[in-house]
C-alpha cells in the first residue's frame, strides 16, 4: 500500500503521539475546567502534602526510604489541574505486556529518585476520583525505554523505522512492532485510593532524540487485572504526558549518569510540540519540591493533579495487544 506524503506525516505524527489538533472551543473548554477546578486542586494538593512530612516507602528488597516535608514549600504547589484527554496516543514505546502493578517501578535505574504524588480529579464535579489505575511509563537516564532497549535514543524515529524495515502503516495497524526484549524498568501502575491518589517511586527520566523530558501517563476505569499484574481490560479514559520545570531539569542532566548522554542535544520544553499543545490552558508541568527539604540531587517529590473525564470518550486497553502508537 502507497500513502501520501500528508498520509505519512499524519501517520508519523500519530506514532510519535503528537496531539490532534484542538479546536478553538475545546481549548476554552479545558482552560475552563482548569480555572473551575482551580481551588479544589490547589487543596488537594496542599492536604496530600501535609500528610507527608515524615513518609517512608518502600524500595526494593529491604530497602527503604525517608523524606521530610515542610510547610514552607505549599508554595511551590500549582492550583491549576493537567487535564488529560482520552484521544491523545502514548507514544511507540508503550508495550502493555511490560506494564506492572507496583509502587516502585525504578528496578535500581541509575539516578536521581522520585516519588511521584498523583491526584486524581473528575472534572465535571472537580472532587477527587477513587480507582482510577494511573499507568505510567518514560525512558531512563540516558534515554532508553525498557522492552526496547535494542532501539536507539539518538535515532530520529522516521529514521529509526527505515533502519528497522518496518513500515509505519504496519506499526500503527498492529502488524508491527518495535520492542526488543522483556525488561520492565520504570514502567508500573497503581490504582488511586479512596481519596482520589496514588503513589509511585521511580528514577527521574532523562531524554532522546526530539523530546523533551517527559512521562507518559495514562488513567483507567473499569479495569481488571491477569494474574501476572498486568491490565487485561479497561477503558482508558485519558492520556497525557507529564513534563519538568527547566531550571530543575538542567540541573538533574548536569549530574551523572544524565551527564554522560552527549551524543545528542536536549529537547526544551519551549520547542517540544506536545509540550505546547498540553499547555493550552492547563498545566502538565509536576510541582517539584527536594526530598529532603534541602537537596534536589538527593531525591525529588512530584506532585500533580490530573483532571480526567471518566464519563467521557474512552477506548479499550489490554495486555495483550499490539502498544497504540
Amino acid at each position: 500500500m502507497k500513502f501520501s506524503a500528508v498520509a505519512i506525516t499524519s501517520l508519523l505524527s500519530f506514532a510519535l503521539a503528537h496531539p490532534e489538533v484542538l479546536s478553538i472551543r475545546e481549548l476554552q473548554r479545558r482552560s475552563a475546567i482548569s480555572k473551575r477546578c482551580e481551588a479544589t486542586a490547589a487543596n488537594f494538593n496542599r492536604k496530600r502534602m501535609a500528610k507527608r512530612t515524615t513518609k517512608r516507602w518502600a524500595g526494593a528488597g529491604n530497602t527503604t526510604y525517608q523524606i521530610q516535608t515542610e510547610a514552607p514549600y505549599y508554595n511551590s504547589i500549582q492550583n491549576d489541574t493537567c487535564v488529560l484527554t482520552p484521544t491523545v496516543t502514548g507514544g511507540p514505546y508503550i508495550w502493555p505486556r511490560s506494564q506492572t502493578l507496583r509502587q516502585d517501578m525504578s528496578e535500581s535505574q541509575p539516578g536521581v529518585p522520585l516519588w511521584m504524588d498523583i491526584g486524581v480529579l473528575d472534572v465535571n464535579t472537580c472532587e477527587p476520583l477513587p480507582n482510577v489505575l494511573v499507568n505510567l511509563w518514560h525512558c531512563n537516564a540516558t534515554g532508553s525505554y525498557s522492552s526496547f532497549t535494542g532501539r536507539s535514543p539518538n535515532t530520529p524515529f522516521e529514521q529509526l523505522l527505515e533502519e528497522v524495515g518496518i513500515d509505519i502503516a504496519d506499526l500503527i495497524s498492529g502488524k508491527a512492532d518495535l520492542h526488543t526484549d522483556e525488561t520492565t524498568f520504570l514502567r508500573g501502575m497503581w490504582p488511586t485510593n479512596a481519596e482520589g491518589m496514588m503513589e509511585m517511586k521511580t528514577t527521574f527520566p532523562g531524554f532522546y532524540v526530539e523530546r523533551a523530558i517527559h512521562i507518559h501517563v495514562q488513567a483507567y476505569t473499569d479495569w481488571t487485572l491477569l494474574e501476572n499484574g498486568t491490565v487485561s481490560s479497561g477503558n482508558i479514559v485519558s492520556t497525557g504526558q507529564l513534563f519538568f520545570d527547566e531550571d530543575l531539569s538542567s540541573q538533574i542532566m548536569a549530574l551523572e549518569p544524565y551527564s554522560s548522554h552527549t551524543e545528542i542535544d536536549r529537547t526544551l520544553n519551549s520547542v517540544d510540540s506536545i509540550f505546547a499543545g498540553e499547555s493550552n490552558g492547563y498545566n502538565p508541568v509536576m510541582s517539584v519540591i527536594p526530598a529532603d527539604g534541602e537537596d534536589y540531587t538527593n531525591g525529588v517529590i512530584g506532585y500533580i493533579t490530573l483532571g480526567v473525564d471518566p464519563t467521557g470518550a474512552s477506548s479499550s486497553g489490554g495486555s495483550g495487544g499490539p502498544p497504540p502508537s
